[in-house]
């Protein structure tokens, strides 16, 4: 099976961009030179992990770096987007960590070697474990933590990033990790989830001026993630659960960073459920930025809920990958679309898109041709969305190898590279032979 796109698609033009993603702690290992993180902590807790592992060798990338860039160059990417493990690289006392900062710089200097663009993400939700015993996401300073983080990142890194994003996907840090609790640190309430996400965006805004001030040329913004939300039935009352749902678990994040207000259902909740928000707060996170990462997997459907604003509801008969999301590309259209209209946009880049599947090796090949398919019809639902006139430069796929799937551990395969984890040794899926062909063809 092939990728293709119309012989007119936007997305075949030479400047958009391909790539593939990682994340840090999903990939590094190493544990024991840099310090603990709330995911390491979390990893110990029994029942946390699905499969009862752990990030501590991960993929070994740490000490198989330099295979894994040539890999991503035999991929034929434009670019590799990466996160920077904020405890590899700086001590507990706010100085550098110089080994670590090594490692990045080694990794950079390859990549601009091959030129292959470097899009760095800056926290991938490896909040070192010291600052979440003094409240984490919780206490406001966490935010100014990150700035001066951010200040040594950028002036050590100097001219080898192309782009910098502040966070990954803040809604999982804040919902998963401070208010269901399902990621780490493992803690719950909606007062605690909704303070969380505040003091991320805060800590973005104070970024964005570091970025902006200190590496202009850089491309600057954040990266998102977006469920978009719909309506079960017709009714009002299932409309209005998923206007209030939209605003709370994809525009909480997306109206600050854009347009400096929270979203209008804000002022639904109960007064101690909101969070403490400061004044000169939502200035700080409106920042001007250079694009928005759009990251995208499924949808989700709502209803009215007696008890709750909205609730979730999980349809039969629909097809799904392996973690049980729907496939549902159209909405990655409508998202997109939509965000158009809401907002002034800057430049969007799809810095996550991919699937999970079941997959295995036989005599050295992974048919994945689920996941071949899956990205063929987002990659034409983008191109939808283009011909409307969203601004869409680039697309990564999630993600470049098999990795440590947070609270799924390693039994959920999302790359287009297989991971056997005992021997390290990495396999090309044919979704992987399937992406490169693609790439050479919309390049010719």
């Amino acid at each position: 099976m092939i990728l293709q796109l119309p012989q007119g698609s936007s997305m075949r033009h030479r400047d958009f961009v391909f790539g593939v993603a990682t994340a840090s702690f999903q990939i590094e290992g190493a544990r024991a030179q840099r310090l603990p993180c709330i995911w390491d902590t979390f990893c110990q807790v029994q029942g946390n992990i699905a499969d009862g592992t752990n990030g501590d060798v991960a993929c070994d990338h740490v000490n198989l770096w330099q295979s894994d860039i040539e890999l991503i160059a035999n991929l034929g990417v434009d670019a590799y987007r990466l996160s920077i493990s904020w405890p590899r690289v700086i001590n507990v006392d706010g100085s550098v960590n110089t080994e670590g900062m090594q490692f990045y710089l080694q990794i950079l200097d390859a990549l601009n070697a091959k030129n292959i663009k470097v899009f760095v993400t800056l926290y991938h939700w490896d909040l070192p474990q010291h600052l979440e015993d003094k409240g984490g996401w919780l206490n406001r300073n966490t935010a100014f933590k990150f700035q001066e983080y951010v200040e040594q990142v950028v002036e050590t890194f100097g001219d080898r990033v192309y782009a910098y994003a502040t966070l990954n996907e803040p809604f999982c840090s804040a919902y998963l990790g401070y208010e269901i609790g399902i990621h780490a640190p493992g803690k719950t309430g909606r007062k605690n989830g909704r303070q969380a996400a505040h003091h991320l965006l805060l800590a973005h805004g104070l970024a964005m001026q570091v970025l902006n001030q200190r590496s202009p040329k850089t491309l600057n913004g954040i990266v998102l993630n977006f469920t978009p939300g719909y309506a079960l039935s017709d009714s009002s009352a299932d409309k209005l659960a998923t206007i209030a749902a939209n605003d709370y678990h994809n525009y909480w994040y997306a109206s600050p960073v854009l347009s400096g207000e929270y979203p209008p259902f804000i002022y639904q909740l109960p007064l101690d459920e909101r969070p403490d928000v400061l004044p000169g707060d939502m200035e700080i996170i409106h920042q001007p930025m250079g694009f928005l990462g759009v990251n995208f997997y499924t949808r989700a459907v709502y209803q009215a809920d007696k008890e709750q604003f909205f609730k979730e509801v999980s349809l039969s008969n629909v097809k799904r990958t392996d973690i049980g999301w729907e496939i549902y590309p159209q909405a990655f259209t409508d998202l997109l679309l939509e965000l158009q209209q809401r907002y002034e946009l800057p430049d969007i880049y799809i810095t996550e898109n991919g699937a999970a599947f079941d997959d295995c090796i036989e005599q050295g090949e992974v048919n994945d041709i689920k996941r071949i398919d899956y990205y063929q019809q987002h990659l034409l639902a983008i191109d939808k969305a283009m011909v409307q006139g969203v601004n869409v430069k680039g697309y990564f796929a999630w993600s470049l190898m098999d990795n440590f799937e947070w609270a799924e551990g390693y039994s959920k395969r999302f790359g287009i590279v297989y991971v056997d984890y005992a021997t390290q040794q990495r396999t090309v899926k044919q979704s992987g032979q399937a992406f490169k062909r693609f790439i050479e063809e919309s390049k010719s």
